[in-house]
């Protein structure tokens, strides 16, 4: 990781997320009016004064005893901001202009004191409270103050100068290769409290993400560099109804979450559904699912908390989701304990499987020769009396792998063809854990639309052929 990182703490509610979006220049962060949104550190890269650092976006800081509901969540999220203030080098300290100086603030600017942290002060929402509202927060006692307005940009400039101003300076930008392109992108997801975060703190073997028993405690899709592999922590995925049952604020950032969700799984090479063995695969799981294929990435079913089930009980857990998955047996299912540690090694294995399958190195040769077999034991149906013909296959894509045949009349192929044809070349190309695109394309008739006239020779003969039928 870069040797320049710089962290946003605050209160809940003050505006850090939308100062992550401003300055990596993303929406990656979740942003809305609703306080203790963000829980779990939230990494991201930003250019600031020519210099790549490693930005890190915490959850709010607030006394649990003013949020009783929440209070385990909030000291969760303290664990967090103590986790990113260990690996900064400079800390951007936001607070509220329209707020003016909390009690909140005062209780962190102890804390950064005691640390002997780099400062600087982000007063947010000035184009509301105005600029005059800068000076009272001088009573944190930290020289660098910047008014700014995150949301339009205001002000940024000015932070951007006063953060690089305590940076290291060094000469040239370093790559950060935990965010290389050619990471492996991995989306763990799934309903709520089936345990991702869980999963996650596991692989990485430190508490990385805020882990609670009360459902929906990630509602971010969070990047985690781990080793080659960027981990994607995503919110649970509820069903629709009961999405739209929540109340308020609440009812918004489930919408909001489950958008990140899906663009998580988008951008992933990988997708690991965790489910819950007690509840085995049910259909909102299915959905999830079938989302992740549409979109191309390759899945593993991880099914969490089996330390819990009985031998009988782990037999009919097996049995249930087989039935449930057998209408796509290239999907593997790992039974493991995510608290525990079982199986969670395994869980590598497939990645790394399933992303070379991803990959899709094969020739075009290759590809001819499943085709070629592919269609002698088992040819196309006939169209209107015509057999359909497919002459050749080629590489078009990966991540998923995509193959385009060649041939006529192929826009009439069956769907439970296509479908015989992606069994065919997974099994053969060994491509496990990938969904199979598979497009046709029919080869055009250079002459049609053209027209065809008689020659002279070939007018004189027809003149003859009506005369003489004429004359009979």
């Amino acid at each position: 990781m870069l040797s320049r990182v710089v962290t946003l703490i605050g209160r809940p509610n003050v505006g850090k997320s939308t100062l992550f979006n401003r300055l990596c220049r993303t929406r990656d962060a979740l942003v809305a009016d609703y306080a203790g949104l963000t829980r779990d550190r939230h990494y991201g890269t930003a250019t600031l004064a020519g210099m790549r650092v490693t930005l890190i976006d915490t959850g709010g800081l607030a006394d649990p005893d003013v949020h009783p509901d929440n209070a385990a969540v909030f000291e969760a999220v303290d664990a967090q901001v103590e986790s990113a203030l260990d690996e900064t080098d400079v800390v951007v300290f936001v607070v509220d202009a329209c707020d003016g100086v909390a009690t909140a603030d005062e209780d962190i600017a102890r804390r950064l004191r005691r640390r002997g942290a780099t400062v600087v002060v982000a007063v947010n929402k000035v184009d509301r409270a105005g600029t005059d509202a800068v000076h009272e927060f001088a009573s944190l006692g930290f020289e660098a103050l910047v008014p700014l307005a995150a949301l339009s940009g205001r002000g940024c400039p000015a932070l951007i100068d006063a953060v690089a101003s305590h940076l290291p300076g060094l000469a040239a930008a370093q790559a950060d290769q935990t965010f290389a392109d050619d990471a492996v992108r991995v989306a763990v997801a799934g309903r709520p409290n089936v345990g991702k975060s869980t999963l996650i703190n596991r692989l990485l073997g430190e508490d990385r993400q805020v882990v609670h028993d009360m459902p929906g405690t990630t509602r971010d899709a969070i990047d985690i560099p781990f080793g080659r592999y960027l981990l994607i922590d995503t919110a649970g995925v509820r069903r629709k109804g009961r999405t739209a049952s929540a109340s308020g604020g609440t009812a918004m950032v489930e919408k909001f979450s489950i958008v990140k969700t899906l663009e998580a799984l988008d951008r992933a090479h990988v997708a690991i559904l965790v489910a819950d063995a007690h509840e085995g695969i049910v259909d909102q799981d299915l959905h999830v699912l079938d989302y992740a294929v549409q979109a191309g990435a390759g899945i593993v079913v991880a099914v969490n908390k089996c330390d819990g089930l009985s031998p009988a009980d782990r037999e009919r857990v097996r049995a249930s989701v087989d039935r449930r998955l057998a209408f796509a047996p290239w999907i593997a299912a790992r039974y493991i304990s995510a608290l525990r540690g079982r199986g969670v090694r395994a869980l590598i294995a497939d990645i790394d499987a399933i992303h070379q399958a991803g990959a899709f190195e094969v020739t075009t040769p290759e590809l001819n020769r499943v085709l070629a077999q592919a269609v002698r034991e088992h040819a196309p149906p006939a169209v209107r009396s015509r057999p359909v013909k497919l002459r050749y296959a080629h590489k078009a894509g990966a991540y998923p792998p995509r193959i385009v045949i060649h041939g006529n009349q192929t826009k009439a192929l069956p769907a439970s063809y296509r479908r015989y044809l992606a069994s065919r070349f997974r099994a053969e190309l060994g491509l496990v854990g990938v969904p199979v695109v598979i497009e046709t394309k029919t080869a055009d008739n250079p002459y049609a639309g053209r027209p065809n006239p008689l020659n002279r020779r070939q007018l004189k003969r027809r003149a003859r052929l009506i005369r003489h039928r004429r004359g009979r």
